[in-house]
């Protein structure tokens, strides 16, 4: 039996937030102390280190649940499928739904309940739950549904990736320039007769020293007076981890597939910051004794920036759809997935188109 993605769709919002936009804001250190540079000069050192030039927030009336919803309805349809036999919903987030110009998240409904309710599925035995996971959380919500089509628990999963970081970023923080809102589904369904489907995967946590390297914390503007928590990271460390330990796991990951680098059409990975996703990809190559190509990495954090676990699905649906310029895959491809984030949790996944 083979695990096949038969269907993908995106959201993309529509409201595009430039790096001038940010001209304005006041950034501070961590110990509260303002930054010595100039905006214009901090601004143009983030967009050399992480490729961004702008990203994309969703319309103050909506929430996650419903970008997620508005994916799944495009997956839904891709795959020609009839949602009432699906089996499971699962939903990767991190920060549930936040409405604009609250504070508080609500995950009472999972947003998994929430997805299935705009989706107007009456069936009581397609179940949906949600995953966190950190950013990964899309590529382990895909293992799972391939767990359960392999136990013979199911056989059609909706995986969705959705998040809207706008709601949860310090403004007073350089690192807010990072995020953005968005969100990714596909269709997994088990197939007898496909020569397509996920092949292997690999996945692992490391949280003895590096279970807080992205954590929520207060504003770095001490004269704030409300006791609201943001999303925060040491981005040093989180750098020398991702490319010390990501490239291992990936190839683990072929290893196990028994499909030489060579094979590899294009990788698909977590769309974090650019400069770190292309040292991955050059040490990846690098214990095969192998250079890169210049092509297998598609990316779209320049224009998309960072949506967590929307970026995988997100990158995969608009090359399908032949909307990425100079990317394409063609059944038989072998593709990887992968993805890095909080937790601090690793994955891949290995595909055959």
């Amino acid at each position: 039996m083979k695990c096949v993605i038969t269907g993908t769709g995106s959201y993309i919002p529509s409201k595009v937030a430039t790096n001038e936009g940010f001209e304005q804001h006041s950034f501070y250190n961590e110990d509260g102390s303002p930054l010595s540079h100039e905006n214009t000069v901090i601004i143009e050192k983030f967009k050399a280190i992480t490729g961004i030039s702008e990203r994309r927030y969703i319309d103050n009336k909506l929430v996650t649940s419903e970008i997620a919803a508005f994916a799944s309805e495009k997956a839904i349809k891709d795959a020609n499928l009839d949602r009432e036999t699906l089996d499971y919903i699962i939903v990767a987030h991190n920060y549930g739904d936040v409405k604009h110009g609250t504070h508080q998240s609500d995950t009472v409904p999972s947003l998994g309940s929430r997805v299935k309710h705009l989706l107007k599925i009456k069936n009581p035995n397609c179940v949906a739950y949600d995953v966190l996971f950190g950013c990964p959380g899309w590529v382990e919500g895909v293992i799972q549904a391939y767990a359960f089509m392999n136990a013979g628990m199911a056989k059609k999963c909706l995986i969705i990736g959705a998040e809207a970081l706008s709601r949860v970023v310090d403004q007073h923080d350089r690192d807010s320039m990072i995020y953005s809102d968005g969100a990714g589904a596909v269709v997994l369904e088990a197939s007898n007769d496909s020569n397509s489907g996920i092949i292997a995967h690999q996945s692992a946590t490391f949280a003895y020293d590096e279970a807080h390297f992205i954590y929520f914390g207060e504003s770095y503007n001490q004269e704030l007076s409300d006791a609201r928590k943001y999303i925060k990271m040491y981005g040093r460390k989180i750098y020398e981890f991702a490319i010390t330990h990501v490239p291992n796991a990936m190839k683990e990951c072929l290893d196990k597939a028994n499909i030489p680098i060579e094979e590899v059409k294009k990788i698909f990975i977590h769309q974090a910051n650019e400069k770190m996703d292309e040292a991955i990809i050059k040490r990846l190559y690098k214990l095969y004794g192998k250079e890169a190509p210049h092509d297998v990495m598609p990316m779209t954090i320049d224009k998309l920036g960072n949506s967590s676990v929307a970026t995988v699905p997100t990158v995969y649906d608009l090359v399908l759809n032949g909307q990425l310029e100079g990317h394409h895959v063609s059944q038989g491809d072998i593709v990887l997935f992968a993805s890095v984030g909080a937790g601090m949790n690793i994955n891949a996944i290995v595909y055959r188109v």
